[in-house]
């Protein structure tokens, strides 16, 4: 990469920076959401876009990777930064704190320091200070730094910048709080944030019933999944230690009402992780993930329109840097999607150049680009790489073999949105995988895969048949595509799927055939229902009322039918043990 390139790293943001650490009355850096504006921008530039100059084969992060829900990591960078740290929204009081770090000091919190005035004293904090980064740097680097702090006052927040490749070198977490002006300074080092997951997954799962007191076997069968939907809420799959203490401190702090803000940079999925609370978040702190994304597979006016308004930081690489914001959902035992913990709220496309923010292309839930990149696997024609099954990964679409692979870690990793998404872009997946998995001549090709095959089939009907309990939902609470829908609609399109339902199930999944039943008995019970239509005599009832009782008894019919359909496999099970 050219001399140019390797340096023009340093004008990004660089006006914006510079305005922010004048100091002045009105732009002093004294909340938590001005550091937080202060940290995206210095962060990002000295984390993400400074090594993707440097580094020829930058991995850039694609934008299926920012959504939930994620998946674990293939590859270790050790080449590229990587940081956790926490600002608190108040002084520090450094035996009360519920966690361990060395403490650095601001001249501004002496009670004799007056500025330009007390030498020793300044020189004398200064030195410490020093000295606390020294024992806690490796060796190869204390040199660097001792060339690189001067008489530097290495808390405040001018020199942030350019301390952050030696603070990227630390194992643990760094730490900034409020000095005696009320201004944010760098605190501390070398800080561990207390994470107790034992505990906390086992509450946890009580709490919403997946686990029962002293119940080995129930614990056993579900523990993956809790852990797996808890770490999710903070967005992380089950990953390293400093992410999964990063999430749970996290948690703990938001319960206790601390006004905080946690990142993590990781080197293996290079993105910056941020938590903070949020006066729209109730519950959970708010997740943010901000990253160096490739969007060569985005639609090309997407592409035009980012090009023309100056949004890429290399436009022959088309990366951008994009921030994602995302809700938490609470568990839902009788949702078709229970294992939706996170969904996107926001997505902004960051200026390189002045900070501005574009919210109006939708980048990671682009349906496109899915669909796209579905064809693509297909016809054995997509560049990239997936891990399959946790511990396999696939780097090629070459042969059916590998298809067959990536076909089933991309239907695990988007069947909550082939759940969710329009019936248009439902209707295009179908065409695509009924042609490869059910066309002319798929037999010859599946012949020698049948196991492979038969993992790919058996995702594919559980992706069909959920949809039809999503549906179903929908019109338990007579919603269908944001329109409200009579009683009667209602009950004929419940009766009407329930029989579509009922001849699918060939394949067998339980959990979906229970919610079914839980769907229908919650419509059955409903009280309006009763009260206006079952209640009553029959003879006062109107055309329409009678019609309504007639589709109640073929609702509850077909509940029936479904009921013994699950008592028949019950049986059939239990004996085959």
């Amino acid at each position: 990469m050219s001399g140019t390139l390797r340096s023009s790293w340093k004008s990004f943001f660089s006006d914006i920076e510079t305005s922010f650490l004048q100091k002045t009355e009105n732009n002093r850096i004294d909340s938590l959401e001005k550091l937080k504006v202060f940290l995206d921008l210095v962060q990002t530039k000295y984390c993400l876009i400074k090594p993707f100059f440097q580094h020829r084969k930058y991995p850039l992060v694609e934008p299926r990777e920012l959504l939930p829900s994620f998946e674990s990591d293939m590859y270790e960078h050790p080449e590229l930064p990587g940081f956790s740290m926490i600002a608190f929204d108040r002084p520090l009081s450094y035996f009360n704190e519920i966690f361990q770090f060395d403490i650095l000091h601001s001249p501004a919190d002496e009670p004799e320091f007056i500025r330009g005035e007390t030498c020793p004293l300044e020189l004398s904090i200064h030195a410490r200070n020093v000295q606390v980064f020294l024992d806690r740097l490796p060796k190869k680097l204390q040199e660097n730094f001792k060339k690189f702090t001067g008489r530097k006052d290495l808390t405040c927040l001018d020199h942030y910048g350019d301390l952050l490749p030696f603070l990227t070198k630390m194992d643990r977490a760094h730490v900034m709080a409020l000095d005696a002006e009320f201004d944010y300074y760098l605190a501390g080092v070398y800080a561990s944030f207390p994470s107790d997951i034992d505990a906390e997954l086992k509450r946890f799962g009580l709490r919403i019933g997946k686990f029962a007191p002293n119940d080995n076997e129930t614990y056993e069968r579900n523990r993956d999944f809790v852990y797996q939907f808890l770490m999710e809420l903070y967005g992380f799959p089950v990953v390293s230690e400093r992410r999964t203490s990063a999430a749970l401190f996290a948690r703990r702090l938001y319960k206790s009402g601390e006004r905080f803000l946690i990142r993590v940079l990781g080197q293996s999925d290079r993105t910056i992780t941020t938590y903070y609370p949020h006066p729209d978040n109730r519950g959970y702190p708010r997740v943010e993930k901000l990253a160096l994304v490739d969007i060569s597979g985005q639609h090309r006016d997407v592409i035009e329109f980012l090009r023309d308004h100056g949004f890429f930081i290399h436009p022959q690489k088309k990366a951008i840097i994009l921030r994602v914001t995302y809700i938490q959902h609470k568990y839902e035992r009788n949702n078709v999607r229970e294992d939706r913990a996170l969904s996107v709220l926001k997505q902004e496309i960051i200026h390189p150049r002045t900070g501005a923010c574009c919210t109006s292309r939708n980048i990671v839930k682009d349906t496109y680009s899915m669909t796209l990149q579905l064809n693509d696997i297909v016809r054995g024609e997509f560049k990239g790489k997936i891990k399959y099954k946790k511990h396999e990964i696939v780097e090629n679409t070459d042969t059916h073999s590998n298809r067959l692979k990536f076909l089933h870690a991309w239907l695990n990793k988007h069947q909550r949105r082939i759940i969710g998404y329009s019936d248009d872009f439902y209707a295009n997946v179908n065409k695509v995988l009924d042609h490869y998995l059910t066309g002319p001549g798929s037999s010859e090709y599946f012949a020698e895969l049948r196991e492979l095959y038969q993992e790919v089939r058996s995702i594919y009907s559980y992706i069909q048949q959920a949809r039809k309990i999503q549906y179903l939902e929908n019109l338990c609470h007579r919603n269908v595509q944001g329109r409200r829908i009579s009683y009667k609609e209602m009950l004929e399109e419940m009766i009407n799927t329930m029989a579509d339902l009922k001849f699918e199930i060939v394949q067998y999944f339980d959990h979906l055939v229970v919610k079914a039943i839980a769907i229908g008995e919650t419509t059955i019970n409903d009280r309006y229902l009763h009260a206006k239509y079952l209640k009553p005599k029959e003879e006062t009832l109107s055309s329409y009322g009678m019609t309504i009782r007639k589709l109640y008894g073929r609702l509850v019919s077909q509940i029936d039918e479904l009921k013994a359909i699950r008592k028949t496999r019950m049986d059939t099970h239990e004996k085959s043990i």
